[in-house]
């Protein structure tokens, strides 16, 4: 998943449609923040838990001295912390892929409660309903079908975000931080998905190339 993925996606989905605007605030709330997808979405209809999933009321913003904003998403349980949970953040980005302006069409089209999923939307029957992965999953497909681009797994939204951050010159070390992850974790993430990191970080400066390497690959690090 890219930047140039999304905004392509963002030309087939509705201003209108709840369950559109739902998907893409979503999309990009996830993208940005470097979240896991079922971080932000229910496992299905009946299984939403305001003290275990995300609502509109864990949603937060803080400023820095420079008067800079973020956007902060508090998700009660994650896989890291079941117990105290976790702040995913995400800062408003140039371009279609912006998470601040979708996830607020977001809710002006959807409006839901505080204590209510954060990407709730209301379906064709009028009932305020949680987002699901399935359904998420499922318009992305459709959506990517329509721009005739390839169907992409829920994963790569996480990838995607890794290598964009990367790429911006965003430390290692940083970037392991804002993805949640221990060291060696971080190190098997970066060496599942060298093939597909590869080929971009080759247009990279060669100082990030050559630290991409020594930490994505064992045998360069000598």
């Amino acid at each position: 998943m890219t930047i140039e993925h999304i905004e392509k996606m963002r030309l087939h989905f509705s201003d209108t449609s709840p369950l559109d605007v739902a998907v893409f605030a979503c999309l990009t709330s996830a993208f940005w923040a470097t979240a896991r997808l079922r971080e932000f979405t229910v496992k299905n209809l009946s299984s939403f838990d305001p003290k275990i999933h995300v609502k509109r009321s864990d949603l937060g913003e803080s400023v820095d001295r420079n008067g800079l904003k973020t956007t902060t998403i508090y998700v009660p349980e994650t896989k890291a912390n079941r117990t105290k949970g976790e702040r995913l953040y995400w800062a408003k980005q140039e371009g279609e892929s912006d998470p601040e302006s979708a996830l607020r069409r977001h809710l002006e089209v959807n409006n839901p409660a505080d204590d209510f999923h954060l990407f709730g939307y209301v379906n064709k029957g009028g009932k305020r309903t949680p987002l699901t992965k399935t359904t998420f999953q499922r318009r992305m497909a459709e959506v990517a079908s329509a721009a005739k681009l390839p169907r992409l797994p829920g994963h790569s939204i996480r990838i995607g975000s890794t290598l964009e951050y990367l790429l911006r010159g965003l430390p290692f070390d940083v970037m392991k931080v804002k993805g949640r992850w221990n060291s060696d974790a971080f190190h098997q993430y970066l060496r599942d998905h060298a093939k597909v990191l590869a080929p971009y970080m080759q247009a990279a400066p060669p100082e990030v190339h050559d630290q991409f390497i020594r930490i994505a690959i064992p045998s360069a690090r000598s």
